[in-house]
Formats: structure tokens, sequence, C-alpha cells
């Protein structure tokens, strides 16, 4: 399947057509309707997946109200991290906003792959190391920017966000209330 192929390719780099053939078969499409979810707190999340098209929300419910971690897009890979690699009940809830399709790996077929493909590990490695840094950088810019400079650079990096989603979702991401960002964007508008 060329679409999974060039995911593939995408996120672990170049891989050859044998590598290619090895991989593939493990993966398959799958489809969330807009309110499905991919996963619940406290279950045991058992697939990783590449978002092809649409969009998820990771979120939880601390003190009775909903704190929205991220926004998966297109060409993220989503998976609970503690279902999914530890065995431990889900932290997040991850629901599809819009319909959405994934490349989907399950937990029994990735430790499969683990064993049937070695240098899986490698790329996976790779990979990790990528999503730890975008994770440090959302964390430094938590403690070393203003409220606004956390609004500019995710507005920046995430403009089509900001007509498809409520904002208090992203108001959440940006560790801000909906208040704070409605301030922020007023004060936008008005200096434009």
């Amino acid at each position: 399947m060329k679409e999974i192929n060039q995911i593939l390719q995408d996120h672990f780099g170049k891989l050859s057509p044998r590598e290619l053939e090895v991989i593939e078969p493990y993966f398959h499409e799958e489809k969330l309707l807009k309110n499905d979810f991919f996963t619940l707190s406290g279950k045991k999340c058992d697939r990783l997946s590449f978002i092809k098209s649409g969009m998820l929300r990771i979120y939880t419910l601390a003190d009775g109200k909903e704190v929205t971690q991220w926004i998966s897009t297109e060409n993220y890979l989503i998976t609970e991290v503690m279902g999914f690699f530890f065995n431990k009940p889900n932290r997040w809830n991850i629901q599809a906003m819009v319909n959405t399709s994934l490349i989907t790996i399950s937990k029994q077929n990735y430790l499969k792959l683990c064993n049937e493909f070695p240098r899986w590990n490698n790329l996976e490695k790779e990979f990790i190391v990528k999503c730890f840094v975008m994770l440090e950088d959302r964390v430094y810019s938590h403690i070393s920017m203003t409220a606004e400079e956390r609004y500019d650079l995710y507005y920046a990096q995430n403009k089509e966000l900001f007509n498809q989603i409520p904002l208090q979702y992203i108001a959440s991401v940006l560790g801000m209330s909906a208040e704070t960002l409605s301030r922020i964007r007023n004060r936008k508008r008005t200096s434009s």
C-alpha cells in the first residue's frame, strides 16, 4: 500500500523496498467517525497510529473540568504512552474531533515487528528522540515564554486549528484560561 509506505518513509527515513515489504503488513487503515474514541482513560491502549487525515484531541478530566493536553493532526503519531508501552491504565482520553483516517499497528503486531525486524528498534529510537525534542520545546515554552509568546508560537505553527476547534481547547493546550486567550486574540486583531 503506497500510502503506508510513504507515511513510514516520512516518519522513519529512508527504508529499502525489502524493509518496507517486511514492515507494511503489520499496519492497517482505520477510520474513526467524529466523536469516536481512539482510547479512554482507565483502559489500556492497544494500538499506535499515524494520522493520515483528521484530528484527535488528547484530554483528561481534572477537578470536573476537561483539560486538553494536545491536538494531533495529520502526520502526527498517536497512542497513549502509559497504556501502549507500559501496559498501565491510560491517563488520557483520545477522541476524534472530525472524521479521521489512521494507519495503525496493534500492540500485538508491534511486538512481532520488533522481533522480526531488529532495525525497527533503531528507527523507533530516532523517532522517539524527535518526539522528546518536541515535548521539551513545549515544556520550555511553558516555563520561559509569556502567554502571548506561547500564543504567537502556537498560532504560527497551527494557524488552521484556530478556525476548526473550540478555542477553550487551544487555551488549555497553551496552559492559559479561555479568557486570557480571548484577550490576546482581541489585542492581536486591534493591533493588525
